[in-house]
């Protein structure tokens, strides 16, 4: 798989997001949800500062977080219409395109790329006869990764953790006229007890068993590597580990073994725990905030992805 060195030195946005000598704002990615159907946000527990929105008001949350100096974004979309296959990125669609309307290139916009909340069973596949169908997956990623570049989106981010995802989605980004689009696969990521108000926000727990056949086990180092090798060998341009502060310690190794940036998500039940003790007067939040993501770029992380970049320059960074 050629890899285009070029796909993360297109805008200003990719060339901070990966610069190499300085942690700053342009670093910290910002989870957004966006639920179709909804009136009023709704508050996630845990997630302090973070909601599910309608288009609208993620629009004007959005404008908020530009001014706090915030230019990188990952947008989790709900969409109202569950299925089992055939899925309508309609709804994404229109979040992008509302997103590109109001801000043009002030931001830089990832989507999510997975299938959990899309789905009647909040897997993150398409299941036939009782198991996974793998290549029925792989063609549903790379149809809504194009459908999402068509509409505007920076790059694509697949944290469905199927064998192969990559390899289909930057095919057909590249068959399409979207070479320069990059992949940030959710390379390395566990199934892990760390992500339950995710899964409130996103409306995606599973309805039936659970995803260790398809995340990978806590316990394994080796699997874990191998994981975020071949997804470089597959193509993709950025790597992530996920959960963060559980996996600090393959980020250097996963960097040296593929010569690819490597990020870490802070996911929702680490940034809850900050909430939390916070709450109880136990610590200070934005200190302890801070600390977590100095540990994160000390382990060589080049890029985070927080619930909480929004008050990065508030806490000076």
């Amino acid at each position: 798989m050629n890899k285009r060195l070029m796909r993360l030195r297109a805008t200003k946005h990719l060339r901070d997001l990966c610069a190499e000598t300085e942690f700053h704002r342009a670093q910290l990615i910002q989870p957004l949800f966006v639920v179709e159907g909804l009136g009023d946000d709704e508050e996630i527990p845990g997630l302090r500062g973070t909601r599910r929105q309608s288009i609208e008001s993620m629009v004007r949350q959005v404008e908020s977080d530009l001014g706090a100096g915030v230019t990188q974004f990952l947008l989790f979309p709900s969409p109202a219409g569950k299925r089992e296959a055939g899925f309508d990125h309609g709804f994404t669609q229109e979040a992008i395109r509302a997103l590109r309307r109001h801000f043009g290139a002030d931001l830089c916009l990832w989507i999510d790329t997975c299938l959990c909340s899309s789905t009647t069973h909040g897997h993150c596949a398409v299941h036939g006869q009782g198991r996974i169908d793998l290549e029925a997956t792989l063609e549903e990623l790379a149809r809504a990764a194009v459908a999402f570049a068509e509409a505007g989106a920076d790059g694509i981010s697949p944290s469905d953790m199927m064998d192969g995802r990559v390899a289909r989605i930057r095919q057909r980004l590249d068959e399409n006229g979207f070479d320069l689009v990059p992949i940030m696969s959710y390379s390395t990521k566990f199934a892990s007890n760390f992500y339950g108000p995710f899964r409130i926000a996103a409306d995606s727990a599973p309805q039936f068993g659970d995803r260790r056949h398809y995340q990978i086990d806590v316990r394994h180092r080796t699997d874990a590597l191998a994981a975020s090798v071949r997804c470089a060998e597959e193509g993709a341009d950025l790597l992530m580990v996920k959960p963060g502060m559980t996996s600090v310690d393959l980020i250097a190794p996963i960097r040296q073994e593929t010569g690819r940036a490597v990020g870490a998500y802070q996911v929702s039940g680490e940034y809850a725990g900050l909430v939390l003790l916070a709450e109880h007067g136990l610590t200070n939040f934005e200190a302890a905030l801070l600390e977590t993501w100095h540990v994160f770029k000390r382990a060589g992380a080049q890029f985070i992805i927080t619930y909480g970049a929004r008050y990065a320059k508030s806490m000076g960074r």
